[in-house]
């Protein structure tokens, strides 16, 4: 039940960016959340829901989610390949020295914002 955590830090990293680029409120964020990560993106969908409506500027801010595939290197060939498909052995040569590369980040990609009105003089 990590993904309550996440969208906590989630909208504190919101609100702070906020506070230092001077945004009225956020539209849309899209985060990229990799497919090994361990991230239940419905559940991950239905907290943002709930944190959201407790932070004003995100009050109405959508979440999309991308999916970043994994991939898993093997030291012995030094082949790449899917992981979900073929787990920790390399399906090249059968070595079981191997290493994720990617699919387990979350990783902030975009943020769509409304800047404050500029202060009249």
């Amino acid at each position: 039940m990590h993904e309550m955590g996440i969208i906590l830090h989630l909208a504190k990293t919101l609100d702070e960016t906020c506070e230092e680029q001077h945004l009225k409120r956020i539209g849309k964020v899209v985060l990229q959340v990799g497919e090994v990560s361990g991230i239940m993106t419905d559940y991950f969908a239905d907290c943002w829901n709930y944190f959201r409506s407790r932070h004003p500027k995100l009050s109405e801010a959508e979440l999309e989610i991308e999916t970043i595939p994994a991939f898993t290197y093997c030291d012995h060939c030094g082949k790449t390949y899917p992981t979900v498909k073929f787990g920790r052995e390399c399906p090249y040569c059968h070595s079981g020295e191997t290493w994720l590369v990617r699919g387990n980040e979350c990783v902030i990609k975009e943020i769509e914002a409304e800047e404050e009105d500029p202060p009249s003089d």
